[in-house]
């Protein structure tokens, strides 16, 4: 489980990484550059640098985290593995720290090229809550065609994202459940501005790596994991 907080990547794995933290660092494409053992060290702030490996993690452990994280600026933190004791008991414990908000999105396909909105400053994809009792593949589908006029057709899931937000003051968690697909007809393809959405672009792959300077790391993570997913099959 990968969870984005204030748009900074912490990743949550089992104990079995443990003992293979070259594994784990080529997994997560980071050298790190400080390890601590939480059953030695407590989670304190001047620890919260760089790429940071947590072994023998807490649910304790990642309240303290999620406590410092509220409350502190962590300029220096680039990101948090923290390698679990019980990662079922972790991440139970992180869920009740925040209400649970579901949605669905897309990344859309058009030959080659990969649809991308600009919304509020940022380069994005089309997402959104679902409504009701509906199933996350027909809120993906209803979002896509919402946002962007584009009406797709799904192919298989992606991954699922988790990133926390506040609002009103309370603290959200959003799980987003991302899903290929493949465009069927964009003649209707127009910005939905009143969610702030101000362009469309079909990007190809040097366009779509140069938007993603200017993005959410959750999107990046979306769009590394579909082109990775492509790139087996190829």
């Amino acid at each position: 489980m990968t969870i984005f907080i204030d748009d900074r990547p912490i990743h949550l794995k089992g104990s079995k990484k443990a003992a293979k933290l070259q594994d784990a660092a080529l997994d997560n494409h980071v050298d790190y550059d400080r390890i601590i053992d939480a059953r030695l060290d407590g989670l304190k702030l001047g620890m919260l640098k760089g790429h940071l490996l947590v072994l023998n993690a807490t649910p304790i452990t990642i309240e303290k985290l999620v406590t410092l994280l509220n409350n502190y600026e962590m300029g220096e933190l680039s990101s948090v593995t923290m390698v679990a004791v019980d990662k079922t008991a972790v991440e139970d414990k992180f869920k009740s720290m925040y209400k649970i908000v579901k949605a669905a999105g897309g990344v859309v396909f058009k030959e080659d090229k990969m649809l991308l909105i600009f919304r509020r400053g940022k380069w994005d994809l089309p997402k959104g809550k679902l409504d009701g009792d509906e199933s996350s593949r027909v809120a993906a589908l209803r979002e896509v065609e919402e946002e962007t006029g584009v009406v797709a057709a799904l192919e298989n899931r992606i991954c699922t994202t988790w990133h926390t937000y506040t609002i009103n003051g309370s603290r959200i968690l959003k799980k987003t459940k991302w899903y290929h697909m493949n465009c069927i007809d964009d003649v209707r393809m127009k910005p939905q501005t009143d969610e702030d959405i101000e362009r469309l672009e079909w990007m190809d792959q040097k366009q779509t790596a140069l938007a993603l300077t200017n993005s959410f790391s959750s999107i990046r993570f979306v769009i590394e994991t579909v082109n990775e997913e492509l790139r087996m099959k190829s």
